[in-house]
């Protein structure tokens, strides 16, 4: 079994207002652990989080020795305030406030940096992302920042826009990734970034009537040829889920991912995703 390289414990896949307000006021140990139990039961033995703002995060990766789990988390996600992210992480309004958190991180425990360089997919409108992208002077100083504290950046990145400033600029990994052009792939492949699709975030919406099946059917058609297309040129791709994202249930989610990215990468399946995953796992 693979292990789920892209996750949020504090999110339940249901309601995420529902899911946090009830981790506010201090993170769920019980509920963290019979997750956590879960995964070691389906064979997880590691697990990379997105981050929150409430420490659940944290906590699980405090506990998931015991369950045989290695896990990693950037503590909270960082993002430009006035932009996405704000709803599960913490805002900068300058590189000074920026710098803070990097070092909040340090102090907390935290493994890497996770930064929000654009907004996400608009499943209501193809070819749409939900905010604009970070100015690639910007990025290139977020990523300048982390590395020179000793952190691997972790971005969650849509559009060839922001993920292209962003691989310029070195970050580590790219979460989503969604709509990149062939030059931007192509890039990819260079950068030795390694991308972690999220597949599943898209295919789970299916049939579920809250998004139009016709907006998102081509989207997990283009994404997944892009996978296959970033996998020719010679990209490390990985697994993870975004499990605790709307319809994407912790641990029932790897395996739809796979199956999603199997489609997509055919026969060398295992061989690419076991080369990502130990891209991840020596950098994070």
């Amino acid at each position: 079994m693979f292990g789920d390289c892209h996750i949020h414990m504090v999110l339940d896949g249901v309601n995420w207002r529902a899911a946090i307000d009830h981790q506010r006021r201090g993170p769920d140990e019980a509920l963290i652990r019979a997750r956590l139990a879960d995964y070691a039961r389906r064979g997880v033995t590691f697990l990379r989080d997105g981050g929150d703002a409430w420490d659940v995060g944290l906590t699980a990766s405090r506990l998931a020795g015991a369950y045989g789990i290695r896990y990693r988390t950037p503590c909270f996600p960082i993002c430009r305030k006035g932009h996405y992210g704000g709803f599960i992480g913490r805002c900068f309004s300058d590189l000074m406030e920026y710098r803070a958190m990097v070092h909040e991180v340090r102090e907390k425990g935290g493994h890497f940096i996770k930064i929000m360089v654009s907004g996400l997919m608009d499943f209501a409108q193809f070819g749409v992302l939900t905010d604009e992208p970070c100015p690639p002077d910007l990025a290139r100083d977020l990523i300048s920042i982390a590395h020179d504290a000793g952190f691997s950046i972790m971005a969650h990145a849509n559009g060839s826009e922001a993920v292209s400033a962003a691989l310029a600029c070195g970050v580590d990994s790219i979460e989503h990734g969604a709509y990149l052009n062939e030059e931007t792939l192509a890039q990819l492949a260079e950068s030795g970034a390694v991308w972690v699709p999220t597949l599943v975030t898209i295919g789970n919406l299916r049939g579920l009537g809250r998004f139009p099946d016709q907006v998102l059917e081509p989207l997990l058609e283009l994404q997944q040829n892009n996978v296959a297309r970033a996998a020719k040129l010679g990209a490390k791709i990985a697994l993870g889920t975004d499990a605790g994202a709307y319809a994407v249930c912790h641990g029932a989610a790897v395996e739809q991912e796979y199956a999603l990215l199997k489609q997509a990468l055919g026969e060398n399946t295992d061989r690419i995703l076991t080369e990502g995953e130990q891209a991840i796992q020596t950098r994070f």
